[in-house]
């Protein structure tokens, strides 16, 4: 069986327990299993082989190894003492049970050890002994229910430890326990439900430290436990009482605050007093999402005032109040998911400073209204996709005054229609997305004409008149186009077309649009391209020629109906960066003979290899183009009938040559 080039495998023999799949590759007539090369020398997937050690044929110098799903019941320091250059090393649910001393002394570079699911029953003190800087240590799911189980003998490097899944429910950590450089200590889903002073004061030396609660239903904190240490980041995600967290705070500081529950949990309502406990911290973002409020009023957000990121995504909301004060500070909001009839229900005024603004996924139908967010001039991003957005005159009037605006998403809408310079309150915008929303332009000249800072538009499924060649007026900057989904008149992009105004682009993404055929000039005002995706569509080999004077790009053609390519187009490929034939109906005859052997000797700059197979002939049919081996010089049947003909020619000839001399001596 032949192998990729971007893939080798080694062959040895596996254990027979625990069960394993029947083998893809055999040598001498015994089952074996094969390592996954990644990168030649360096990195390695051996995952789910049922293999019990180390194969002798991965080499000395390999850096990643990811070894996951095996049977390692016990490992010591000889286990992986050949492999002194392992960086990563993942040995996921390898059942192991036992870690003995020095097991990692030789490994003085390991950066990762991950042993996520295994029943451990045994560290020994030394076990992590070796590694000169370990900074990421996952003991997830390892059954761990006491601190002082984890060896923390070098452990003064590590950065990140992942205690998720286990039986802790005290968080003390022994008195020697390095943290100084922690910065990720994750606990989540465990059996933690009370915080003590005392328990914290083992991470005193950590700053600006990420700690995850999530999913322990904390219900009770000393106060003061969290007043001396700098947070990024805390997470008490599905407690059911967030009073306890909020009077346990006191006095705490950290960037961000994630309090949010799920839907699965019966939590208590947040009540406006309860919020009030925000006014003896230091939190710059707050997130409560899927939360039930049982008060809602301008009262709600009073000690709202330091916070600069608030995520309301899922509370059930059907309007913001008016007359909220203080926010001054808020720079993002996010109100996705909830149960607004009119965009005007937000109350925008209430948040002045606000540049980031995500309402996504609104459980009704939501109206644009008139104005509603005309307050919000420093405006930079606009999230208002999946919305059943529906205007039959967009967006000047809907989007007042947004002079700042940068980004604006209205994708996976119903129905917009837009005028001329429909964008004309957004002139600096950089970014539009529009997928999946049904456009209907209503003037001759472009909806975009104004949007002179424009660089990437998104236009996929559309619906767009593509035969109108001012579409795209009006946008010298544009870099990245998507017109995926959208037909062109016969499956034609013919010479003149909308693309002649947009000589800025770098990536044009025209797949599934219907194309049966390109013209050779439809691409030629097109000079800064780097990226052409023109797959899933129905071109044959002649629309290659219309990339002709494209240099050093990606060219997807995959899923067209390209079958035999002739060897004048070769040199057009040829001067191409990366190129994709997959799922094409492929000849694989001597009638392809020239691009086939092309193929071969180009396989470095092809992608989707794996997929790229012949359609033709029948016998040939799924076998890879870099498999296929052809004969097509001439056979021996085809030499005998030749030289019986060239045989019989000489023949004729010598006597037409005879009586052509005869006859000229008669009739001197």
């Amino acid at each position: 069986m032949q192998r990729a080039s971007s893939a080798s495998a080694f062959c040895y023999d596996c254990v027979s327990d625990p069960p394993q799949k029947p083998s893809r590759y055999h040598q001498h007539g015994a089952s074996c299993r094969a390592c996954r090369t990644k990168e030649a020398n360096k990195t390695y997937n051996c995952e789910n082989l049922g293999l019990s050690e180390i194969p002798d044929t991965l080499p000395n110098t390999t850096e990643f190894l990811e070894f996951s799903f095996n049977f390692l019941p016990t490992i010591h320091n000889g286990t992986f003492s050949r492999l002194m250059n392992l960086t990563f090393l993942d040995l996921t649910r390898c059942q192991i049970n036992w870690i003995h001393e020095d097991t990692f002394q030789s490994h003085h570079q390991l950066n990762t050890l991950v042993l996520t699911g295994n029943p451990l029953i045994f560290m020994a003190e030394t076990s992590l002994n070796g590694p000169k800087s370990l900074k990421h240590l996952f003991l997830i799911q390892t059954g761990i229910s006491n601190l002082e189980f984890i060896p923390v003998h070098n452990l003064e490097n590590l950065e990140s430890l992942y205690l998720g899944s286990n039986h802790i429910s005290s968080i003390k950590f022994p008195k020697d326990f390095p943290a100084r450089n922690l910065k990720v200590l994750d606990f989540q889903n465990n059996a933690i439900h009370y915080l003590s002073r005392e328990d914290m004061r083992s991470l005193e030396q950590a700053t600006n430290l990420s700690l995850n609660f999530n999913g322990n239903d904390v219900k009770g904190i000393e106060l003061g436990a969290f007043g001396s240490i700098v947070f990024q980041s805390l997470n008490f995600g599905g407690t059911l009482n967030l009073s306890v967290i909020f009077n346990g705070l006191q006095n705490s500081t950290t960037q961000s605050l994630w309090l949010g529950t799920f839907e699965d949990i019966d939590d208590e309502d947040i009540s406006s007093a309860m919020l009030k406990g925000l006014c003896e911290m230091s939190v710059e973002s707050l997130n409560l999402q899927k939360h039930h409020f049982s008060d809602f009023s301008s009262t709600t957000f009073q000690c709202f005032t330091q916070i600069q990121e608030l995520d309301l995504t899922a509370t059930h909301l059907a309007g913001l109040p008016s007359g909220i004060k203080g926010l001054n500070l808020l720079k993002k909001l996010v109100l996705s998911v909830n149960h607004f009839d009119q965009l005007c229900q937000i109350s925008a005024a209430n948040f002045p400073s606000l540049t980031h603004l995500y309402v996504r996924g609104n459980v009704k139908k939501l109206h644009l209204g008139v104005g509603c967010l005309e307050k919000l001039g420093n405006l930079q991003i606009l999230d208002l996709s999946h919305n059943a957005i529906e205007a039959s005159d967009c967006c000047n009037l809907q989007l007042r005054n947004l002079s700042h605006l940068q980004t604006l998403n209205l994708s996976h809408n119903e129905l917009l229609g837009l005028q001329s310079q429909a964008f004309k309150e957004c002139p600096r915008l950089e970014l539009l997305d529009l997928a999946f929303t049904r456009l209907h332009i209503n003037a001759p000249q472009s909806p975009f004409q104004n949007l002179h800072f424009l660089q990437v538009l998104n236009l996929t499924y559309c619906f767009l008149d593509t035969s109108n060649q001012h579409l795209l007026a009006g946008l010298p900057d544009l870099r990245h186009l998507n017109l995926k989904g959208n037909h062109f008149q016969d499956g034609t992009i013919m010479k003149t077309n909308l693309l002649q105004t947009v000589g800025s682009l770098e990536i044009l993404i025209l797949s599934s649009c219907g194309l049966l055929s390109i013209d050779q000039q439809a691409f030629h005002g097109l000079g800064k391209i780097s990226h052409v995706d023109l797959s899933h569509n129905s071109l044959t080999c002649d629309s290659i020629a219309s990339v002709s004077h494209f240099k050093g790009i990606y060219l997807n053609l995959a899923a067209n109906s390209i079958n035999i390519i002739p060897p004048h187009l070769l040199p057009i490929l040829s001067q191409q960066s990366t190129i994709n034939f997959s799922h094409n109906p492929l000849d694989c005859t001597c009638s392809n003979i020239h691009f086939l052997t092309w193929y071969k000797e180009n396989l470095h700059k092809l992608e989707g290899s794996e997929e790229t197979t012949c359609a033709n002939p029948p016998s040939l049919r799924g076998v890879k183009l870099s498999d296929v081996k052809l004969s097509c010089g001439i056979t021996a049947i085809g030499i005998f009938f030749l030289t019986v003909f060239l045989l019989l020619f000489t023949i004729l000839l010598f006597f037409a040559v005879k009586n052509l001399l005869r006859w000229k001596y008669r009739h001197i």
